[in-house]
């Protein structure tokens, strides 16, 4: 005997005979029950269709189902097929054309839902309490709200028309109950595990608004939603998500914190954007007037908008002058503009201390009356010169608060 092909040696081509026997036996590729594929048609024998599905691998497909009205196959031996794999028994693969069709659409169905086949149906309409779905072969189904995976905020009038996987729920006489849960699930899990790896805390990804909420969104980041929370949507204070975002909408977030065993990722928009505080020691140097924007009011003051994502507060103790106020309320409303000076800038914990503009100005005045007599200018004998007549002024302005609060 040949020494090469005693050994199972290569051939002239390089190939190796025991692989090519082994790859003779083998199926093309390990295919998923109801996993669509197109396959050529190689032979048609009195019950089966005979079907090329790669490889040396061969799939059946019931003839009846390809039958028209006279009874006679409506293909030909050489056609392509789009198929559905169901299930392989003694090593032959076994397919449909379209599960729900013809006179053994009942049957396919309860073999789809004893195997765990998924079945495509296009939904068709609303009713009561969930959607009328219409499989590929023109049997109608129903499937309930509760199993088609919705959020509770989402509009359900956007998937009419739409042709979605299915799980037979239940196949009977009467009815026939379709259900998503199951498939969405696997899909979440699925793109759960392909984010694992990928995503860490600090990531940038890119997502699509899903849900809009009083306390956020919820983004969207490859098949797995994260919650983008109101405090993360921008630097300003945010008084209405949907101001601000909208269903359906792209946006760039930051992962901030992952939790995979609870199931929770967090996310940032704010934080994509140039922090406004960075610059806040140049933009509004102490010392300086503004114009603001009374934001909100909160018992010990009164917080005032100066640009955007940047809020000062005037202490209590600050808004009445000379008066002693309950409430800051009794100065100043909120959306009123009002003239400020800042005080002081702690950029670190993003803080600004601010004056109410008359005041700043009384205390400027002061100060340079203060100053002009220490240089001794109009240091003149005779009177009490320029610290006196400043000193008069304020014992005057102190005067007229008083009479304000009588």
């Amino acid at each position: 005997m040949n020494k090469e092909r005693a050994s199972g040696g290569d051939n002239e081509n390089g190939e190796n005979f025991a692989d090519m026997l082994a790859e003779s036996y083998r199926e093309p590729s390990r295919l998923e029950p109801g996993q669509k594929i197109e396959a050529a048609i190689v032979k048609i024998t009195a019950d089966w269709v005979l079907l090329e599905v790669g490889g040396k691998g061969e799939g059946y497909l019931d003839k009846r189902e390809l039958l028209g009205p006279d009874g006679e196959p409506t293909v030909k031996e050489g056609d392509k097929l789009r198929v559905y794999f169901l299930r392989s028994v003694n090593g032959e693969m076994h397919f449909t054309s379209k599960i729900g069709t013809g006179p053994a659409a009942r049957a396919q169905l309860e073999e789809a839902r004893r195997d765990g086949v998924p079945v495509e149906a296009a939904i068709s309409r609303e009713a009561g309490g969930g959607f009328e779905v219409v499989l590929g072969g023109g049997a109608r189904a129903f499937c309930p709200y509760s199993h088609m995976g919705l959020r509770r905020d989402e509009n359900k009038a956007d998937y009419i028309g739409r042709t979605m996987t299915f799980e037979v729920l239940e196949c009977d006489a009467r009815r026939i109950v379709l259900s998503r849960k199951g498939i969405v699930e696997k899909e979440r899990r699925a793109a759960e595990e392909a984010l694992r790896s990928a995503l860490e805390e600090g990531s940038r990804v890119k997502g699509t608004v899903t849900s809009i909420q009083n306390f956020g969104a919820f983004v969207d980041i490859g098949g797995v939603e994260g919650l983008l929370p109101v405090s993360e949507i921008a630097w300003t204070r945010t008084e209405k998500v949907s101001d601000r975002l909208s269903v359906g909408q792209a946006v760039e977030v930051v992962v901030k914190r992952l939790d995979w065993d609870k199931g929770r990722i967090s996310l940032s928009l704010k934080d994509i954007l140039p922090d406004p505080w960075d610059q806040a020691g140049e933009k509004w140097t102490p010392g300086a007037y503004y114009t603001g924007t009374v934001s909100r009011l909160a018992p010990f003051g009164a917080f005032v908008t100066l640009g955007e994502g940047v809020d000062g507060l005037i202490h209590i103790s600050q808004l009445g002058g000379d008066r002693r106020l309950q409430s800051p309320d009794e100065a100043v409303t909120v959306g009123q503009s009002i003239e400020v000076r800042v005080e002081s800038v702690d950029r670190a914990n993003k803080k600004i201390s601010l004056i109410p503009a008359e005041v700043g100005r009384e205390r400027d005045e002061d100060e340079a009356a203060v100053k002009s007599y220490r240089s001794g200018e109009n240091a003149e004998p005779q009177g009490l010169g320029t610290f006196g007549e400043a000193l008069k002024a304020q014992m005057e302005r102190q005067g007229k608060a008083a009479r304000r609060t009588i």
